[in-house]
C-alpha cells in the first residue's frame, strides 16, 4: 500500500524486463516475417518504451531529475523534488500528480499532495515522495570505505572495492539510483546476448490452495504479462522456424532424393523434403533464409516420421553388420574345414 524509491526502482527494473520481453516475443518476431519476405498483417501491441523513458531519461527522466535534486546546490527536499517533477512531467500521459499542471489531475482525492503516481504497463502504482532524495544520495564515508577495504575477509573486502587506495576518487560518490540504473542496463546488454525461453506463471488464488482458482485475479495477470498479445502473435504466426541448411540435415534421411546427400541450394532440398512428404502448403511458408512451419503437430509429425528412419536405419546396419560377422566366421571355418581336409587326404 506504501510504496516509495525501493519499489519505485523494483518496479523500474520489471518495466525493463518487460520491456525486453516485448523486444524479443512481440517485436522481433513481426520484423522476422517481415525480414524473410513472409506475408504478415502487423498485430498491434502496447509497447511500454515509453513509461521506461519516463523514469529513465538522461535529461527529463525521473531518476535524472531525482539526481539533479540530490546534487544541486541549496536546500533540497522531497517537496522540492515533487515540484520539478510536476513542471518536467506534467503532460506526461503516464505521470500523474495532485500538484500538476495538467488540470485533469486537480479534483482526483485518492491522490495525496505528497505523492505521485505512474501508469505501469501492470497497472497504476502511487509512490510517496517522501525519503526519495535521502534514500537515492546512499552516501558512505570514503574512510569507511578503505576500513572495509582492508579487512582481512575476502567477501568484505571485495564488497567495498572503491575503498581501494590505488582508486580513490575524489568525486561524489554515484547515487543509488544512477548505480541501480547502470545494473539494469548491464543485465538489459547481458539478457540481449541469450536466446531466451520465456515461463509465465500465473497465481491461481492468494490463499496457495489447491483447484481454487480467483477469476478476476487470473485475469489480471494474463493482461499485465502481455500475454494476450502475445498469444494473438503466435496463433497468427509460425510455431517454428529453422535456417534451410540444419533443417536439410536433420530431416534429409525422410526423402531418397535428399540421401544421403543434396547436391544443389539447401532450399530447393527442403522443397524437395517437403513435397515428398506430402505435408499441406498452408502448414509451411519459405522464407529468405529460414522454413517456417505453422503448427506444432506439423512439426511433430516431422519428428516421428524421423525416428522411425532412424530406428530402420539402426535395424538395418545392425542386419548388415551380423551378416558381415556370420559371413565372415564361415569363411574361416571354409579355410579351416579345406586345410584340415587337405592334410587327411594327404596322409591318407
Amino acid at each position: 500500500q506504501d510504496n516509495s524509491f525501493e519499489q519505485f526502482i523494483i518496479n523500474y527494473c520489471n518495466e525493463k524486463l518487460q520491456q525486453i520481453f516485448i523486444e524479443l516475443t512481440l517485436k522481433e518476431e513481426q520484423e522476422e516475417y517481415i525480414r524473410e519476405g513472409i506475408e504478415w498483417t502487423h498485430i498491434e501491441y502496447f509497447n511500454n518504451a515509453i513509461i521506461c523513458d519516463l523514469i529513465e531519461n538522461n535529461q527529463t527522466g525521473i531518476l535524472a531529475m531525482l539526481d539533479e535534486e540530490c546534487l544541486r546546490p541549496g536546500t533540497v527536499t522531497d517537496e522540492t523534488f515533487l515540484e520539478k517533477l510536476n513542471q518536467v512531467c506534467a503532460t506526461h500521459q503516464h505521470f500523474e500528480s495532485r500538484m500538476s499542471k495538467c488540470s485533469r489531475f486537480l479534483n482526483d482525492t485518492s491522490l495525496p499532495h505528497s505523492c505521485f503516481r505512474i501508469q505501469h504497463y501492470a497497472g497504476k502504482v502511487m509512490y510517496q515522495v517522501e525519503g526519495f532524495v535521502d534514500k537515492n544520495n546512499d552516501l558512505l564515508y570514503r574512510d569507511l570505505s578503505q576500513a572495509m577495504w582492508k579487512a582481512n575477509h575476502s567477501l568484505i573486502k571485495a564488497l567495498f572495492p572503491e575503498g581501494n587506495p590505488a582508486k580513490i576518487n575524489l568525486k561524489r560518490p554515484p547515487t543509488a539510483g544512477s548505480q541501480f540504473k547502470a545494473s539494469v542496463a548491464t543485465l538489459m546488454k547481458n539478457l540481449q546476448t541469450k536466446n531466451p525461453n520465456y515461463i509465465r506463471c500465473i497465481k491461481p488464488n492468494e490463499k496457495k490452495a489447491a483447484q481454487v482458482f480467483n477469476e478476476a485475479l487470473v485475469c489480471h495477470q494474463i493482461r499485465y504479462l502481455g500475454l494476450l498479445e502475445n498469444v494473438r502473435v503466435r496463433r497468427a504466426g509460425y510455431a517454428f522456424r529453422q535456417p534451410y541448411e540444419p533443417c536439410l540435415e536433420r530431416y534429409k534421411m525422410l526423402c531418397k532424393q535428399t540421401w544421403p546427400h543434396w547436391k544443389g541450394p539447401a532450399r530447393d532440398g527442403v522443397e524437395v523434403l517437403f513435397n515428398e512428404l506430402r505435408i499441406p502448403e498452408e502448414e509451411f511458408s519459405f522464407g529468405r533464409s529460414k522454413i517456417f512451419i505453422r503448427n506444432p503437430r506439423t512439426l511433430f509429425k516431422l519428428e516421428e516420421l524421423r525416428k522411425q528412419r532412424l530406428e530402420d536405419l539402426a535395424t538395418l546396419i545392425a542386419k548388415i553388420y551380423r551378416g558381415w560377422k556370420c559371413r565372415t566366421r564361415f569363411l574361416l571355418m571354409k579355410r579351416c574345414q579345406i586345410v584340415v581336409a587337405s592334410w587327411y587326404r594327404r596322409y591318407a
